[in-house]
């Protein structure tokens, strides 16, 4: 298997042609995204290596993970690792795969007891035997839960994404099983990496402000929130006041702000 893609298999998945209108409880996101940045740049503001940022930066993530499950987040997705992350040099990609294998064989135990289901997206093959192996334990332990949906995206591009859903699309023209014509937004929704939904907030910390080639389809829609705080100080009161920011916003998607309150009515 050349990636962690599944068939789209999952009841209930929303396809972008009809966006997700944030149907969690109390009008918050659906579907929260998270672009944690910032590890290195608090490190160095102490004094301190970049492998304590990360390690700092895991402690962020199990506070993150805890407050989004208990303000009702159906599924929540954190951008670990980029597909791009691998420039990087050597000893800080060795240290970050690491600290993976880590929570992988740490946390997911903790993931489980809360009912907490967790997905890993993206390129499967670039991580070690030991890596994949405890990925697929993982996934299989968490498989049956139905509290919130943890997806972490680790060798993971935007790009890369809906590259090979247009390669499988391509297959299917060349072998006959598909007319280019029939080609639509659906389909190739429906061949994404593991059949993510509509983001409906996507977060950034350490005052960025790009998206650096996360979940580029699924962010069609989404409303962007980017936060000073560098990802080690992004706790549980940061979490709230994105969730509250987004709790402001008027999405549209392409309506009026007559139609949208037509059919609030």
């Amino acid at each position: 298997m050349t990636s962690t893609q599944l068939p789209d298999e999952r009841p209930g998945k929303t396809s972008l042609a009809s966006p997700s209108r944030s149907s969690s409880q109390e009008g918050l996101p659906s579907h929260v995204a998270i672009i944690m940045d910032g590890n290195n740049r608090w490190a160095r503001a102490r004094g301190l290596s970049g492998v304590r940022g990360h390690r700092a930066g895991v402690e962020a993530v199990r506070a993150v993970i805890q407050r989004a499950a208990e303000r009702g987040v159906r599924t929540l997705s954190l951008f670990a690792f980029s597909s791009e992350n691998w420039k990087r040099p050597a000893s800080e990609v060795n240290a970050l795969m690491e600290l993976f294998l880590m929570a992988l064989k740490r946390e997911v135990k903790k993931l489980h007891e809360r009912n907490i289901r967790l997905t890993i997206v993206g390129e499967e093959r670039g991580f070690s035997h030991a890596i994949q192996k405890h990925i697929h334990r993982a996934e299989t332990l968490t498989a049956s839960n139905t509290g919130m949906h943890l997806i972490i995206a680790a060798n993971y591009g935007g790009q890369w994404d809906i590259a090979q859903a247009a390669r499988t699309l391509a297959r299917q023209v060349s072998e006959g099983v598909l007319h280019a014509d029939e080609i639509d937004e659906a389909r190739i929704d429906a061949l994404l990496c593991r059949s993510i939904p509509p983001v409906d907030l996507c977060i950034r910390t350490s005052g960025e402000q790009r998206l650096s080639n996360f979940m580029l389809w699924q962010l069609a829609y989404a409303e962007l929130h980017f936060s000073p705080l560098l990802w080690p100080d992004f706790g549980a009161p940061a979490l709230d006041a994105a969730l509250e920011d987004f709790c402001q916003r008027k999405r549209r998607f392409g309506m009026t702000d007559e139609q949208i309150e037509a059919q609030g009515a």
